[in-house]
């Protein structure tokens, strides 16, 4: 089924001099017993047109690859505890601005490229410049999705990986799918989006993200972890 926007955002939008239509899918919670492709052909299938481009979240790719891990579950080193402190909390998220976060980030990203970019991030922050710490770390410590409140049960208690190889995941959808569309596995918030892998080109992931910039699904119990876009 579709559903509604994410609160005060709009279905359609003038991008480049184009209306464009983006269209919220809902689903059930998935889970890691979830199949991705039979998720998405499941929900997708009947709502997709010729031309049409899906997207779908990094979140529920990576849940159906087993990569979501209860805070619970996760025990974090000392040098988790300590490095958590100094990471800088935004309206954005956690981010590995808690222990458990931080651990996944060591074990994803491995110890020496964390402590290499916590002391590059000590000494730039020092004269006023931020952002360092994410962008030496890389885009598998950028993607940690940590619990928060607004999160749908029971990933508000969970702490989420970036999925594995999404442009192979794109591919496979892209084939799975009765239509001619493109497909792209998309990271998108309030302050922005990456799009993670597709079956486009890389003016074509350019020009997604400025349609999704604004975020119109939501991250939390909106339940629409796909959505199309379409041009009108």
């Amino acid at each position: 089924m579709t559903a509604s926007p994410n609160e005060g955002k709009a279905l359609t939008i003038e991008v480049d001099g184009e209306t464009i239509q983006r269209i919220p899918v809902k689903t059930h919670v998935v889970t890691t017993d979830d199949d991705i492709v039979e998720v998405v052909t499941r929900y997708a299938t009947e709502h997709l047109r010729a031309g049409d481009l899906l997207f779908v979240t990094e979140k529920i790719v990576a849940i159906s690859q087993g990569r979501s891990y209860p805070v619970s579950d996760i025990q974090p080193r000392k040098l988790a505890t300590f490095l958590s402190k100094y990471v800088t909390k935004t309206s954005h998220g956690i981010g590995l601005g808690m222990p458990e976060t931080m651990e996944m980030a060591l074990r994803e990203c491995g110890t020496p490229r964390i402590l290499f970019a916590a002391a590059v991030a000590a000494v730039t922050k020092a004269v006023g410049r931020t952002g360092d710490f994410y962008r030496i770390a890389g885009p598998k410590a950028r993607g940690i999705d940590g619990p928060t409140s607004g999160t749908i049960p029971p990933y508000n208690t969970q702490v989420v990986l970036v999925p594995e190889k999404p442009a192979e995941v794109a591919k496979t959808l892209q084939s799975a799918l009765s239509l001619p569309v493109d497909v792209a596995v998309v990271d998108i918030n309030d302050f922005g989006g990456n799009i993670l892998g597709s079956t486009l080109d890389p003016d074509g992931e350019r020009r997604l993200v400025r349609i999704l910039r604004d975020n119109p699904l939501g991250q939390g119990h909106q339940s629409t972890p796909l959505g199309i876009v379409r041009s009108v």
